[in-house]
């Protein structure tokens, strides 16, 4: 069964209107008619079975019944923070973070970063209809939070209070760090911090130590491409301390 996006201002009581952009992929890319059964998620973890009724402008539905999403949530809320890369590939990264189950994402502007933001609108724009897409497909029915980019020493400034909370923090790096076997997760909240293309600046490193970060390094030293190591990171954390398996 097709799913479709509709913000929580677009449901109202038994009905609900897809915008622009699932209203045209309804007409004209999958070209469904009325009476067609559709599933529909708000985003905020809720999903419903609707009869499409009309097709117009916009695509008028019928709440049929509210059901449970596709996918679960993950019992692990991951916040994965990762330094920009260039064009798709940070696409990629965003769009397996969803599948993955990340609860939040962070975009990273590190000292070693090879893209500038012109315009962040733009761009997040672009990456909040990569995670709606994304989403859809693997049928999760809670958008992944996308956070602003931000520069990493302002990002670590924070973290101190949540690691006094109880949040975990774990960067990591192709040097300098311990064995992924012996960092701790405290209850189920955590973050994990991936680089860009460049690596970690040493300053970087010891900032990050210094506010109580934890520095993992693969064992194997084996060092992966930036956008592989983000998603090998995301699929570590789910199967250690979430329900991946």
């Amino acid at each position: 069964m097709h799913r479709f996006y509709a913000s929580s201002e677009n449901i109202f009581d038994d009905r609900i209107f897809l915008d622009f952009d699932e209203t045209n992929h309804l007409k004209n890319v999958l070209r469904l008619s009325e009476g067609h059964v559709v599933r529909v998620f708000d985003g905020n973890g809720n999903e419903f079975r609707c009869l499409i009724k009309r097709i117009t402008d916009k695509v008028e539905l019928e709440i049929v019944e509210k059901e449970e999403p596709l996918a679960k949530e993950s019992t692990l809320d991951l916040r994965l923070a990762v330094g920009i890369l260039k064009g798709e590939k940070f696409d990629l990264v965003i769009q397996k973070a969803v599948e993955l189950g990340v609860g939040c994402f962070t975009p990273l502007l590190t000292k070693r970063c090879q893209v500038k933001i012109n315009d962040p609108k733009r761009k997040l724009e672009r990456w909040q209809k990569i995670i709606i897409q994304a989403s859809k497909q693997c049928g999760r029915a809670k958008l992944m939070k996308l956070e602003n980019p931000v520069f990493f020493n302002e990002f670590i400034k924070k973290c101190s209070e949540n690691i006094r909370a109880g949040e975990s923090y774990i960067l990591f790096s192709e040097r300098n760090g311990i064995s992924i076997a012996n960092i701790t997760v405290l209850g189920n909240k955590a973050t994990a911090i991936v680089g860009a293309e460049g690596g970690w600046d040493d300053e970087e490193l010891q900032s990050a130590s210094e506010k109580g970060i934890q520095i993992v390094t693969f064992s194997n030293k084996r060092i992966l491409r930036a956008e592989t190591a983000a998603i090998v990171v995301a699929t570590i954390f789910q199967n250690r301390f979430g329900d991946l398996f």
